[in-house]
């Protein structure tokens, strides 16, 4: 009826609901989406989206289409995991995601000498927040920071990282090493509230969050900038020369850094020299993960 590609297509549009979604899913031009969708829809001789202006609404052909091609991508994601997980070659492209802090403050030297290591193997980072879909083979490992890792990975906990409570030299001289009450502020994260129970239990519970930025480094550069307290990773800020932990700063363990693959996955050469090789770099650092290299 129909080749794979077909159904790849056919699928990113149907889950995105737009030509341009799935183009930036796929990683091809939109203007190829849109010629694939039309020529399967004429193979098939009917329709499977209607062309609004807000985008590609699926009809019910589509609807029904889409179940079967659900399980025809899980036979084909499930046969290249199994095929990939016999590859005994060091060498090839391994795709691993992210988070940004760990990439840009703790792993990147880490890569490097994996790199020199293993010269013919090459790393496609992909820096996101969210963990990608290792069953669809969006990423073969996963360095993830999470006390709650997917069951269907399999891997291992490396280390639980600490936090502690971090200002600029600047701000500690503005304030007066912090006893000026009146101008302390925290720098919040995603909370409703300006005092979140994160706050409530620090050093200083009674200083209002005044900000609230959402990403690790960017907190990091509010704090170096001398916005407020900041609650850091040790990791990341115990390397920054313009950052010092504020009196009374107390360091407290908080999430587990995990390294993930999928289980058909686990044996593969290149998946397994990476993890072992990345657990060690971790390992290394352990001093400064759990918060015991201040300046």
């Amino acid at each position: 009826m129909s080749n794979w590609d077909d159904i790849r297509f056919f699928l990113a549009v149907a889950r995105k609901g737009s030509i341009r979604g799935a183009a930036a899913s796929l990683g091809v031009n939109h203007s190829t989406v849109s010629r694939r969708i039309d020529a399967f829809e004429k193979k098939l001789g009917t329709r499977l989206f209607e062309r609004l202006s807000s985008g590609y609404l699926i009809t019910r052909a589509g609807e029904e289409m889409s179940l079967s091609a659900a399980k025809i991508e899980a036979e084909v994601n499930t046969i290249g995991r199994q095929v990939a997980g016999r590859d005994t070659q060091l060498d090839g492209v391994l795709k691993v995601t992210l988070h940004s802090s760990l990439a840009d403050k703790l792993l990147m030297p880490v890569f490097v000498d994996f790199r020199r290591t293993y010269p013919d193997i090459e790393l496609d980072l992909n820096i996101s927040h969210s963990l990608a879909d290792l069953s669809k083979r969006e990423a073969d490992v996963a360095i993830r920071i999470s006390n709650d890792p997917p069951d269907h990975l399999v891997g291992r906990r490396v280390i639980r990282y600490a936090t502690s409570i971090y200002a600029s030299l600047a701000y500690l001289e503005q304030t007066q090493n912090l006893q000026d009450k009146e101008t302390l502020t925290w720098v919040g994260w995603n909370d409703a509230v300006p005092d979140p129970q994160w706050i409530r239990d620090s050093a200083y519970p009674d200083v209002p969050a005044r900000n609230r930025i959402q990403q690790p480094l960017t907190q990091l550069a509010a704090a170096k900038a001398g916005m407020g307290l900041a609650m850091l990773p040790c990791f990341m800020a115990d390397t920054e020369p313009d950052l010092r932990r504020v009196p009374l700063a107390t360091v407290k363990p908080n999430r587990d850094i995990w390294v993930l693959t999928h289980e058909d996955l686990r044996h593969t050469a290149r998946v397994r020299h990476f993890t072992d090789f990345v657990v060690q770099g971790i390992l290394a650092k352990k001093d400064l993960l759990e918060g015991k290299c201040p300046l």
